[in-house]
């Protein structure tokens, strides 16, 4: 692997990065036919990194097994034919909020809309309950037939839609003239040359360390791989135990240190935590080769390494956030299973270890799980080889395709319909500030961990050691959040059958991002919360913990803070002395990078 385009300073490691252990050999690209891989990339190109095959499978699947269903064709003839029957009815429809506005009460709309809605009825019906249909194929024909109805609401057009044209009639043609204009500008966006500068960027002006991440702290270590900050004490005397927190690298760390009044790394330092957080590298198509087991011991393994210092050996109080989550759990079953065989440990002993919706057990993940099959990932590999990462629009895609009702149509009716932009915040600056994943890591994420959930099956091995889950040692914290589409909680929760430790469990409102970033204080927040262990029952089916679940009005943040003191040494001591050497002030170079 070639080396990183930043050249690294003192105290940091210079060396490239070793290419990982981890993964199937059929995975690399020069295992497979560059021929075959151009053709699949040209195809996934074409269609947004979606498997034609994988769609034609499911559909031919379902159409087939419906052919000789004679009695759910005389059902579903029968449901078509009460809804023609019925359409002079006035019947209202759900609470569907494209048609939540009372205009749509009035004729011809609420027409319009009953008839939509029947029409989805009948195919939610079509696609569904189809004796002989794979559950995935199933899924997958249930998606492409919502999302194709979606595209054709009445909501979407302006000569259907009475908010479009009581807006229009009301401003005299000027929103939809402004709608034009937001449309022309989200055009040109796209059609600038990757990596080269734009006027008005996405969602400027939060940029970080001038806008954002603006605690106040120190890059102590850097590598080919990481940056790692050490944040500023605030507090006259700080918890012994310092804690060291892993983004995923899906993602640029300051989810985690936006605003002042919502950084979650402020809010631990004004408590008296020593914070340490890893800043990952943006990588290129010179990394195409980093792996997990790259991202083990160049990122997590390497920031541990410090902060074990910073702390002057007292236990690590190790966070993970989503994939970094993910990363972490492997750690600590590595050196759980280190400690009982003898072998060298981790490089600082856990006092705790939190995963932030992070999933460890991906055998439900969701409808995430209706873009992970051999065929989808075949293509997803293809794409990746050719380009050596994947992107972050074309991820970005993906998720937009799973919500498209909220995240494609009705923004696209709101801006280029209505003309009314949302205001710009820090969430939507630092989700528009997106990151690439090397193709080796990526493959190995999709293949092992979603594809095959090896990881939580005890065969996901790291330098030819299997990583079994069993083996940690240290209590957890582990959040998950309502409406995760990322990581549903009820794949989160699964962590209870997978380990033996005490597990503190919260679900917490609101989705992936947004329910973590839930400052004391934010509306509308609060969180379900019951400790288990030894000394407590433990609910191993997710319905169970939700009965005896109790909800706590407000952030989860302090809950889980009091959970860190609880779990740290009961005297606090002086702050750490400041570093002997650093490398510049936070958030570094790493997070601006393009």
């Amino acid at each position: 692997m070639k080396s990183s385009p930043l050249r690294v300073v003192a105290r940091q490691s210079s060396a490239p990065v070793p290419p990982s252990s981890a993964g199937a050999a059929s995975l690399r690209p020069d295992r497979q036919d560059p021929l075959d891989m151009s053709v699949k990339s040209l195809v996934a190109r074409a269609t947004g990194g979606i498997s034609p095959l994988a769609m034609g499978l499911a559909f031919q699947d379902w159409y087939l097994h419906l052919l000789v269903a004679p009695g759910k064709c005389a059902e579903l003839a029968g449901c078509w034919t009460g809804a023609l029957a019925g359409a002079s009815a006035s019947a209202a429809p759900d609470d569907d909020r494209r048609f939540a506005d009372p205009a749509w009460g009035a004729w011809p709309f609420r027409q319009y809309a009953w008839g939509f809605r029947q029409v989805e009825h009948f195919w939610q019906r079509a696609t569904s309950g189809v004796a002989g249909v794979g559950p995935h194929h199933a899924e997958v024909v249930r998606f492409a037939a919502r999302q194709l109805l979606d595209m054709w609401s009445p909501s979407n057009f302006p000569w259907t839609n009475p908010e479009i044209l009581r807006a229009a009639w009301a401003s005299g043609g000027a929103s939809l003239a402004a709608g034009w204009l937001n449309w022309r500008q989200d055009a040109c966006r796209h059609l600038v040359p990757p990596g080269a500068a734009v006027s008005e960027p996405l969602g400027a002006p939060y940029v970080p360390g001038v806008d954002v991440a603006l605690t106040p702290g120190k890059v102590v270590f850097r590598n080919a791989l990481i940056e790692l900050i050490q944040y500023n004490p605030q507090t006259d005397a700080v918890y012994r135990e310092p804690v060291l927190i892993v983004p995923s690298w899906i993602m640029k760390y300051y989810i985690l240190d936006l605003s002042p009044h919502n950084s979650l790394v402020g809010y631990l330092v004004r408590k008296g935590h020593t914070v340490l957080m890893i800043s990952w590298r943006n990588p290129d198509a010179r990394d195409r080769d980093l792996g997990l087991a790259d991202y083990l011991r160049q990122g997590l393994l390497a920031g541990l390494e410090q902060a074990g210092a910073v702390g002057g050996g007292a236990p690590v109080h190790a966070v993970g956030y989503c994939l970094g989550g993910t990363l972490l759990a492997m750690a600590a079953a590595l050196h759980g299973d280190d400690q009982v065989a003898g072998r060298k440990p981790l490089p600082a002993p856990l006092a705790s270890i939190s995963l932030i919706a992070a999933q460890t057990d991906f055998s439900e993940p969701g409808e995430l799980g209706l873009f992970i099959d051999d065929s989808e990932l075949a293509f997803l590999d293809a794409l990746m080889w050719e380009q050596g990462y994947l992107t972050g629009d074309q991820m970005a895609a993906s998720f937009q395709l799973l919500h498209a009702r909220d995240l494609v149509w009705s923004r696209m009716m709101r801006e280029y319909l209505l003309g009314r932009r949302s205001a710009p915040n820090d969430l939507m600056a630092w989700n528009a500030d997106s990151t690439r994943l090397p193709f080796r890591m990526h493959s190995e994420y999709l293949h092992q961990l979603f594809l095959r959930n090896d990881l939580a099956e005890g065969r996901y091995l790291i330098d030819g050691k299997p990583v079994l889950l069993s083996s940690i040692t240290a209590p957890m914290f582990v959040l998950a959040t309502e409406r995760d589409h990322v990581s549903p909680w009820r794949s989160v929760y699964k962590i209870h059958q997978l380990c033996d430790v005490p597990v503190e469990f919260v679900l917490a409102s609101g989705g992936h991002n947004a329910g973590v970033v839930s400052e004391p204080g934010h509306p509308g927040r609060s969180y379900l919360s019951l400790a288990t262990g030894p000394a407590r029952p433990r609910r191993t089916v997710a319905a169970q913990w939700v009965e005896h679940a109790h909800r706590t009005e407000g952030s989860w943040w302090p809950h889980w803070q009091h959970w860190l003191a609880r779990h740290s040494s009961p005297h606090k001591v002086a702050p750490p002395a400041p570093p002997a050497l650093v490398l510049g002030a936070a958030p570094g170079l790493y997070v601006v990078q393009p």
